[in-house]
C-alpha cells in the first residue's frame, strides 16, 4: 500500500514537472510571436532616430504621439482614405461572402439536385488555381466591364470563396434532417427553413467564415496593387509603400505607426468573434 502511495506521488510530482517544462516552453513560443508586435507598438512612438539606437530600448523620453498624427492627418491622400477604402472593401466583401457561402454550403449539403456532388468537388478544385493565373484574365475582364481602377474590382471577385462554402456545407451537414421536414411540415418553402430554422444554427460556421475572410481581405495586397491606379483608392497594404521613397528610405517610425492602425481592426474582430470561431472550428465545420 504505501508503495503504491509512494509511485502515485512520483507520478504526480512528474506530471507536475512535465506540465511546468511544457508551460515554460509554451509562454516562450508566445514570447517570440509577440515580440516583433511590441516591438512595432513601441517603435510607432518614437522619433526615427531612436529606433536604431543600440542597445536598443523600449521606452524613450521623447515618446509621443506625433507619429499617428502624422500619418492619420498630414499625408496625401490621408491614411485615414485608405482605411475608409479598407473597410469598404473588407465589409462588402465579408457580408458577400458569408451571404452566398451560406446559401452555396446548404443547397450543398441539404437540398438534392443532379450532380450535386460533382458541382461541389469541381467548386472545390477551383481553390488550387493561384490567383497569378487569374490575374490577367481578370486584369482585361474589369477594364472591359469598366470597373478597373474602382473598388469593385476588389470587391466583386472576392463574393464567393470555395473554402467558405465547404466551411457552411460541412456544419449544415451535422443540422439533423427533422428540422428541416418539421419546418415543412409548418409550411415553409426552402428558402424559409434556410433562413429561419437551419441559418441561426450556424453562428460558429459564420463567424469562422467571418473572421477567416475579414483577415485575408484586409491584408490583401496583390489585388489592390494590380487593379487599382489611382492613389485615393489604395487600401492600407498598398497606402504602407508611401512612407518608402524613390530611393528606397522607409520612415519606419511612420511604418511602424501606420502597421499599428492597420492592425487594430483585425485584433477587435478576433476578439468580438473568438468563441463562436474556436467552436466553429472545433465542430462540424471541419469534420470531413
Amino acid at each position: 500500500m504505501k508503495k503504491i502511495c509512494r509511485e502515485e506521488r512520483t507520478m504526480t510530482k512528474k506530471q507536475k514537472t512535465q506540465k511546468t517544462i511544457l508551460t515554460m516552453i509554451m509562454f516562450a513560443f508566445a514570447l517570440a510571436v509577440l515580440f516583433p508586435f511590441i516591438w512595432m507598438l513601441f517603435c510607432s512612438f518614437k522619433p526615427l532616430n531612436e529606433i536604431y539606437d543600440f542597445p536598443p530600448r523600449f521606452l524613450s523620453g521623447n515618446m509621443s504621439l506625433k507619429n499617428y498624427r502624422q500619418v492619420l492627418f498630414e499625408q496625401d491622400p490621408s491614411f485615414l482614405t485608405y482605411l475608409k477604402n479598407t473597410t469598404v472593401t473588407t465589409v462588402v466583401s465579408v457580408l458577400g461572402t458569408v451571404i452566398t457561402s451560406s446559401m452555396a454550403g446548404y443547397a450543398f449539403a441539404k437540398m438534392k439536385f443532379r450532380f450535386r456532388d460533382q458541382l461541389f468537388l469541381l467548386y472545390l478544385i477551383t481553390m488550387m488555381v493561384p490567383f497569378q493565373v487569374l490575374m490577367v484574365p481578370q486584369f482585361i475582364l474589369f477594364k472591359e466591364m469598366g470597373i478597373f481602377n474602382t473598388l469593385w474590382a476588389l470587391i466583386l471577385p472576392r463574393l464567393f470563396t470555395p473554402l467558405g462554402t465547404f466551411l457552411m456545407r460541412q456544419y449544415f451537414l451535422d443540422v439533423p434532417d427533422e428540422i428541416i421536414e418539421a419546418g415543412k411540415v409548418e409550411g415553409l418553402g426552402e428558402f424559409g427553413i434556410f433562413s429561419r430554422l437551419v441559418l441561426p444554427l450556424a453562428k460558429p460556421a459564420m463567424s469562422t467564415v467571418v473572421i477567416l475572410n475579414f483577415v485575408w481581405r484586409w491584408n490583401d495586397y496583390e489585388a489592390p496593387l494590380i487593379f487599382l491606379t489611382d492613389s485615393k483608392l489604395y487600401t492600407l497594404t498598398v497606402g504602407l509603400t508611401n512612407f518608402i521613397d524613390e530611393s528606397g528610405f522607409s520612415q519606419d517610425n511612420l511604418v511602424m505607426a501606420a502597421a499599428t492602425v492597420a492592425l487594430i481592426p483585425i485584433i477587435l474582430v478576433f476578439i468580438l468573434g473568438q468563441k463562436y470561431f474556436i467552436e466553429g472550428l472545433t465542430s462540424g465545420s471541419v469534420k470531413g
